[in-house]
């Protein structure tokens, strides 16, 4: 069976291939980036609303995580947190930059940028994603890297059994009591 807390190929952990890309290590960068691309790509969607920008908030994530490596220790097992905390605070910074680019451009009206940001629905998605990943968290690391690879990276049971080394059948039901625990984790309070 493989690790399933290992990243690509390297045979790392998240934290090792953090302390190994704050060395300089470009490999271990590039296995975090190929981990994390997708899930953090799919943050910024539901941030910035469309696809464009989503692109450009995940590679200005992926560069600013680079830049503050050094020094940086991983906490917990996994790099996303982390890499969601950035992605958030970029598609922030690229919805103010865009708001303000509006307000001194009166000429063009570009219609893929949405004319008003409904500032109650980000704040309501960030809440969101932070309890879900509270939730991964807590998780076994089997579970977390199921909950990866077929939540997050869009794998289908049988590639993500053969990746993980597990059979099909473990993987649907795993997935199965994975979401039954996330939706339980996410409703209202109160409810």
């Amino acid at each position: 069976m493989t690790d399933p807390t290992a990243r690509g190929d390297t045979g790392q952990s998240d934290a090792e291939l953090v302390a190994a890309a704050a060395s300089g290590n470009a490999l271990a960068f590039r296995a975090l980036y190929r981990a994390y691309a997708r899930p953090v790509y799919w943050v910024a969607h539901g941030l910035v609303g469309n696809a464009a920008d989503a692109e450009e908030v995940m590679q200005e994530t992926f560069l600013t995580a680079w830049r503050k490596l050094p020094g940086m220790t991983l906490e917990g097992e996994s790099a996303l947190p982390w890499l969601v905390t950035i992605c958030r605070f970029q598609s922030a910074n690229r919805i103010r930059r865009q708001q303000r680019d509006r307000a001194n451009t009166a000429a063009a009206v570009d219609e893929t940028i949405p004319a008003t940001v409904d500032v109650e629905h980000q704040v309501i998605t960030a809440q969101l994603t932070e309890r879900i990943l509270r939730e991964v968290a807590t998780l076994s690391a089997l579970d977390q890297e199921i909950f990866r690879l077929c939540a997050a990276e869009g794998y289908a049971y049988e590639a993500a059994a053969e990746q993980l080394g597990v059979s099909h059948g473990a993987v649907r039901n795993r997935l199965s009591r994975i979401r039954t625990r996330l939706r339980s984790a996410i409703e209202p309070e109160g409810r």
